[in-house]
């Protein structure tokens, strides 16, 4: 079994898991391009961008739960298969938002399903592979991390400066997702299904989330994972778009470019900031991305493209920083059959924050008063409650270190029942 795993393990689970982020974010730089090219109203352009969260949310509370019952691979096979239908429909809607709409849908799904169900099956996969305690977490993040980067740069050069500027990158996403597949058929099981003598509803019921740890320590600082991403990618871009006139695509390409590697190769360090019992990580996450916004208020302030592309990189940083810690702190926290199931509820507080630009254009045009430096001004201050509430949490006596103790004992449970 081990040799297997080894074999065809944890890394085809990661290509399956960057398929999808790949698909997920492709779509981020074009926006430019569809509001520029087609006949779809801005208006609508902007929605276009979060709806793959009708996919990504109910994917996330329903698959993650589900394969701590069924097991990883029921539902994460499907995966690949959805983001490549998901991108299909994209290469073939560029002028039709019924299309897009669908599109986008499928690849929340396939990605939601990623991100609950593959990041459980690779943290399982890297255990049983004799990896280090923090290496599931940090090989899922640095999978999503990376396919969100590297699918939003590819997407924004093509669309740029290649032929079938509305199709190319999805097609490739497509090829991509394909092969994804037929690695992770070869994949073993990880978590054998069992009767937990529990029904289907309550299976879907996470217990794990009601610790007061996840929301004193975890649910503070979730938000802000893509949070900071929506200010660097999507923000940051637009008001710097009289600068970048020329190549507006592209400069978008780039600001997800920065800050996603960015908080790529920060994410390899974070385990060292890692401490059980203690918000140290989460803590730096937050002042991360509470400088990345001062740097985002110099940046519209001057509309300096070097300082634009600075305050994308720590904003990146502050994005890295936050996913590392969330998951490593839910890792520990997850009772040992709902891993997956509280993996989900994370994630789906981090899409929380990808809301931030749309709240920010609705603030600004109902108060012309307020600015983007007043906007992010509330931001830091919001961040730096979160920091608060982690410091003041993690003394008390219900997130302290006896329900540390506590957490540590589900993971050795864990591991007892894998042997």
């Amino acid at each position: 079994m081990n040799h297997m795993i080894r074999r065809a393990g944890w890394p085809a689970v990661c290509l399956a898991v960057f398929a999808a982020a790949w698909g997920g974010n492709e779509f981020t730089p074009l926006l430019v391009m569809y509001r520029t090219t087609t006949d779809i109203s801005p208006v609508i352009v902007d929605a276009l961008l979060f709806t793959y969260v009708l996919g990504i949310v109910p994917a996330l509370l329903i698959g993650g739960p589900l394969s701590d019952r069924y097991g990883r691979r029921p539902l994460m096979l499907p995966s690949p298969i959805i983001a490549a239908i998901g991108s299909a429909l994209l290469a073939a809607g560029a002028h039709s938002v019924a299309l897009l709409v669908i599109g986008r849908v499928c690849s929340g799904v396939a990605l939601g399903l990623a991100m609950a169900v593959g990041g459980s099956w690779i943290k399982e996969l890297s255990d049983a592979d004799g990896a280090g305690t923090t290496a599931g977490a940090r090989r899922a993040a640095l999978s999503l991390t990376s396919g969100f980067g590297v699918g939003a740069g590819v997407a924004a050069v093509l669309a740029q400066w290649a032929f079938w500027p509305s199709q190319l990158s999805y097609l490739i996403n497509i090829v991509l997702a394909a092969v994804s597949f037929a690695a992770v058929l070869r994949v073993p099981e990880s978590h054998r299904p069992r009767d937990t003598g529990r029904t289907l509803g309550q299976s879907l019921r996470i217990r794990s989330a009601k610790h007061p740890r996840f929301w004193l320590m975890v649910a503070p600082v979730a938000p802000w994972v893509f949070g900071a991403c929506a200010v660097a990618y999507a923000i940051v871009p637009t008001f710097m778009t009289e600068k970048t006139s020329s190549w507006s695509i592209a400069f978008a390409g780039l600001c997800c470019v920065v800050g996603l590697m960015a908080g790529f190769l920060i994410q390899t360090l974070g385990k060292r900031l890692d401490k059980p019992g203690s918000p140290r990580a989460g803590v730096v996450a937050l002042i991360l991305v509470m400088v990345g916004l001062g740097l985002a208020i110099v940046a519209a302030s001057s509309t300096a493209i070097p300082m634009a592309l600075i305050a994308a990189t720590v904003l990146g940083c502050g994005y890295g920083m936050a996913l590392i810690s969330g998951l490593l702190e839910v890792q520990r926290i997850a009772r040992p059959d709902e891993l997956a199931g509280l993996t989900a509820v994370f994630y789906g507080i981090t899409y929380l924050g990808f809301a931030s630009p749309a709240i920010i254009v609705a603030v600004m045009e109902n108060f012309p008063s307020v600015g983007y430096p007043e906007a992010f001004g509330f931001g830091i201050a919001m961040a730096l409650l979160a920091i608060v509430v982690m410091v003041v949490g993690n003394r008390t006596s219900i997130a302290g270190p006896h329900t540390m103790r506590s957490a540590v004992t589900d993971v050795r449970l864990r591991e007892d029942e894998s042997v």
